[in-house]
């Protein structure tokens, strides 16, 4: 009978015979999928690809935090101590996850990549193709690589003749390489407003902001309230009263900052999410463009073929030292479930959470939306709903 390895620091597993549920991803939906598994009696095994948990999140830039609260940020069976504050940061939450492995006595085997899930030959069980030609056979799969996985970089025309450095906002840790520098910033989302009032604060010698479509942006909190909180109030009502109440609450909360090459948002806020637009948090961006630190343009379209350029969706021309591409993810599925049936036409889950499709029973997904109620909160009701769902099935009654 073949044997399973339960080391979590063995670099070696052979295909096990009792089947346990593999969790692909040790980032917080994963450990938090497999805390709430553990807590039901259900043997998880996680898997990641990386050396260390959280992997993501160690890459992300050095001022970051969290944009929702620490007191609705904790995954299921352990708080988030209040000595990290109402806003964790980034280190913060990579000691958080460690100490979560190690509260919940995770299994984790780490330096394994999967890049294959099949259903078994009798269709009875899950068969993962990982590194080193492991098989692995699985009761059930829950899938949590993340939402931002692949970082994409737009195919500009002509983007070989820009002259500067043009990098992918994943690899922008903090302003000191960039002092002094002149630095457009493509995209303005939440990622793109930090690292632009980031550069402000830090030294850069001038920052545009590259808008293709104004955001809403929001203040973090409002008299002590939370945007987050409002979020969770709000995600079930009807989209167009929320669009309604959006606009009200940023018309008062938010300067118009369209003298400043910033105009409002044309769209609803909710129907913007819903396309998957989510609103800035404020965390310097509105100072930065007030105070002229930080200067709005429009989108970046292409790039002269002659004098490498940056032309600008208005016409305009530009030549920046530097060019940081906020232009998010892509979430790379396709080669791990593309062939299941289980992915709509952008490469996105079409069930989540405890659902699963017909065609793929046993085949979960968590962490791939984004939603304005929290990421953190709703992979921690997510894992809660899989483990009932999966502990339910008669292989693990």
């Amino acid at each position: 009978m073949a044997s399973s390895d339960r080391n979590p620091g063995s670099p070696g597993i052979a295909t096990t015979n009792d089947r346990p549920v593999y969790v692909i991803g040790a980032g917080p939906g994963g450990l938090a999928a497999a805390a709430a598994l553990r807590a039901r009696g259900v043997r998880a095994v996680v898997l990641e690809k990386s050396d260390q948990v959280g992997a993501s999140w160690r890459a992300h830039y050095d001022r970051l935090h969290l944009h929702t609260t620490r007191a609705l940020s904790g995954l299921p069976g352990l708080k988030m101590p209040r000595s990290f504050g109402r806003w964790v940061s980034r280190d913060d939450v990579v000691r958080y996850l460690e100490k979560y492995v190690d509260h919940h006595e995770l299994e984790i085997v780490t330096g394994v990549e999967v890049s294959r899930v099949d259903r078994t030959p009798d269709g009875s069980a899950w068969l993962l193709h990982a590194s080193g030609g492991r098989e692995l056979t699985g009761s059930a799969v829950v899938v949590a690589t993340g939402h931002n996985h692949t970082p994409h970089l737009p195919a500009w025309p002509h983007s070989a003749s820009y002259k500067g450095e043009l990098l992918h906002a994943a690899d922008y840790r903090n302003p000191t390489p960039f002092q002094g520098k002149d630095v457009l910033v493509v995209g303005v989302g939440n990622t793109g407003a930090e690292i632009a009032a980031d550069l402000a604060s830090g030294g850069a010698s001038r920052v545009r902001l590259a808008v293709r479509t104004p955001p809403y942006i929001l203040r973090r909190t409002t008299a002590g309230w939370p945007a987050q909180r409002t979020g969770i109030l709000v995600r079930r009502l009807p989209v167009g009263l929320v669009d309604r109440a959006g606009d009200v609450v940023c018309r008062l909360s938010v300067p118009d900052l369209s003298a400043q090459g910033l105009p409002r948002p044309t769209r609803g806020l909710y129907s913007r999410v819903n396309e998957g637009a989510i609103p800035v948090q404020d965390v310097g961006l509105i100072a930065a463009i007030r105070a002229g630190e930080v200067e709005p343009v429009t989108a970046l379209d292409s790039f002269d073929a002659a004098t490498g350029e940056a032309l600008l969706a208005d016409g305009s021309r530009l030549a920046p030292d530097v060019i940081i591409a906020a232009t998010g993810y892509r979430r790379s599925l396709e080669g791990l479930v593309g062939h299941l049936g289980v992915l709509d036409a952008q490469g996105r889950p079409t069930v989540h959470g405890p659902r699963t499709s017909p065609q793929a029973p046993a085949l979960h997904f968590t962490g791939f939306t984004n939603p304005i109620s929290g990421m953190f909160r709703e992979m921690a009701l997510d894992a809660e709903r899989i483990a009932r769902a999966v502990a339910r099935a008669p292989r693990h009654r």
